[in-house]
């Protein structure tokens, strides 16, 4: 199920699709410095919302979401299957606003990211 990787090292989240995802969505990898994180939540609800314009991508309504969509004059990446176990990352990164990832532990992925957003303004 868990269709990207993440990772908070070097004062970066990185997160890297997997497998058909990197096709569907045009997207190899995002990188965004930490300083430009705003923070995480966990928002299963947050797939019945409206997404917006999509492209490039894949949206297969109710099942799976992966590329980017345009919205309010914003552009999201969305790697969203199922939506449960979905989260969002908040940025001020120009190419993407928010991240709205699949994850298999949406809690400990929300903290893990939010505790290097600590250790960043510690810093």
């Amino acid at each position: 199920m868990n269709t990207v990787s993440i990772d908070t090292t070097h004062r970066r989240l990185v997160i890297k699709p997997r497998g058909l995802d990197k096709l569907w969505g045009f997207t190899r990898r995002i990188e965004v410095p930490m300083d430009q994180v705003r923070g995480a939540t966990h928002d299963p609800g947050v797939v019945e919302d409206y997404k917006g314009v999509r492209g490039p991508g894949l949206g297969i309504p109710g099942h799976k979401w992966v590329g980017t969509w345009r919205k309010d004059g914003q552009r999201h990446y969305w790697n969203v299957t199922g939506g449960k176990t979905t989260i969002v990352i908040q940025t001020t990164a120009e190419r993407f606003q928010r991240l709205y990832i699949s994850v298999e532990d949406p809690r400990s992925t929300v903290d893990l990211i939010n505790a290097a957003l600590t250790d960043q303004n510690r810093q």
